[in-house]
């Protein structure tokens, strides 16, 4: 063990899920530590992406290990609704507290919103894709929304619209569209809402195979 005891214990519990998912009871087994423990540093690891647990409590690599199959198979879907919208698409995960742009295609327009491939930004920002990403499309006793919207919520002067890319029931990211205000007749949301619900609806299967 290093003097960086928990990131050892961290990478120990990656080694030991790579090739074999299995509960917090059964790693702790392997690894000769607590099941308390061992159960509080996996939640850690989940909220920060480096786990995933299904609903039996089985824990399995989390996203943050296959960030690149994630860019390059939104990549195509967020240039085909770029080219159908002519506004600015995004694609983004979440980060523990943070939010992360994981892809970006940018509008042609001159006047555009940019925010590049690798952004971070805070999830209490209070954009659509935090908010996405924060669960508030799943309302209980409510049907879930197929899209949340912004209007100069984060930045004066710019809305967007975002929706859930679900994965066998997990919210995995949120696909963004993203324009300056003056530019939109209605809102995103009327204008183009159903067609992004759509491309995430899209993602989510493609991931999900």
């Amino acid at each position: 063990m290093s003097e960086v005891g928990v990131l050892d214990k961290a990478m120990a519990i990656v080694d030991v899920v790579e090739f074999q998912p299995m509960t917090a009871s059964a790693i702790a087994r392997r690894l000769g530590t607590s099941v308390s423990t061992t159960h509080r540093l996996a939640s850690s690891m989940v909220t920060h992406g480096l786990l995933q647990r299904d609903g039996a409590g089985v824990y399995s690599l989390g996203l943050r290990f296959d960030s690149g199959r994630l860019a390059l198979a939104a990549r195509p879907l967020l240039t085909a609704l770029r080219d159908k919208t002519a506004e600015t698409t995004q694609f983004w995960v979440r980060r523990g507290d943070l939010r992360l742009c994981l892809e970006s295609v940018e509008t042609p327009h001159e006047l555009r919103v940019t925010l590049a491939t690798g952004t971070t930004l805070p999830l209490s920002d209070g954009g659509s894709a935090a908010r996405v990403l924060l669960g508030e499309t799943r309302r209980p006793g409510a049907e879930d929304l197929p899209w949340i919207e912004s209007i100069s919520q984060r930045t004066v002067g710019v809305c967007s619209v975002s929706a859930p890319v679900d994965v066998d029931g997990r919210i995995i990211g949120a696909i963004c569209l993203a324009a300056p205000v003056p530019r939109v007749a209605t809102t995103l949301g009327e204008e183009w809402g159903r067609t992004l619900a759509a491309a995430a609806r899209a993602l989510g299967e493609r991931l999900a195979l």
